[in-house]
């Protein structure tokens, strides 16, 4: 369908309390323009000229948090509506989580690539992120802290991050900062 809107969270995952998160939307026609919604509520308009729309949000408090969509419209008619995005905005209390890529951040083609998060926290789960995509690419858990790509390709590159929280409730959470894979 050539009027889907795609739309994703950057930085992917959990928000740091008072920090900030841009939702992206784009959509393959361009002579329209981008609402966002939010628990759906109009929130804002974007005049756009262009194929794609990014409303920033900066000093996320938690009423920040909720299920964002954008809608595309020419004059008044609703041409596309994107899927919700839901955006949790919490205050990171764990320990920050470091992540690694092997054999590092700039691989040739066809390469085996292993992620691997780390958290000086006994009992925390932790998710791979890569920026564009709306959910998490993995989840690593204590019996496996790490991801593996096989084969990568030129798509495969990108931002990633790995985020933790604890396992009990209230969820603690942290992210790491984030790691740019280069393939060649």
């Amino acid at each position: 369908d050539s009027s889907t809107i795609t739309i994703f969270p950057k930085p992917p995952g959990v928000i740091r309390l008072g920090g900030s998160v841009t939702i992206c939307c784009s959509c393959q026609r361009g002579d329209g323009n981008f609402v966002l919604y939010k628990n759906g509520h109009l929130l804002r308009t974007l005049e756009s000229r262009s194929s794609r729309a990014e409303f920033s949000i900066s000093n996320a408090t938690q009423e920040d948090t909720g299920d964002y969509s954008c809608h595309y419209l020419h004059g008044d008619t609703v041409l596309a509506r994107s899927e919700a995005v839901n955006v949790i905005v919490q205050e990171f209390h764990l320990p920050t989580p470091v992540l690694t890529v092997l054999p590092g951040r700039n691989v040739a083609g066809g390469a085996h690539v292993m992620f691997r998060c780390t958290i000086e926290y006994s009992s925390a789960v932790c998710f791979l992120y890569v920026e564009g995509q709306v959910r998490d690419l993995s989840l690593l858990s204590e019996e496996r802290d790490h991801f593996n790509l096989s084969h990568v390709h030129g798509g495969n590159g990108g931002h990633y991050s790995c985020q933790c929280r604890t396992n009990s409730i209230p969820f603690k959470w942290s992210a790491s900062k984030t790691l740019e894979l280069v393939v060649r």
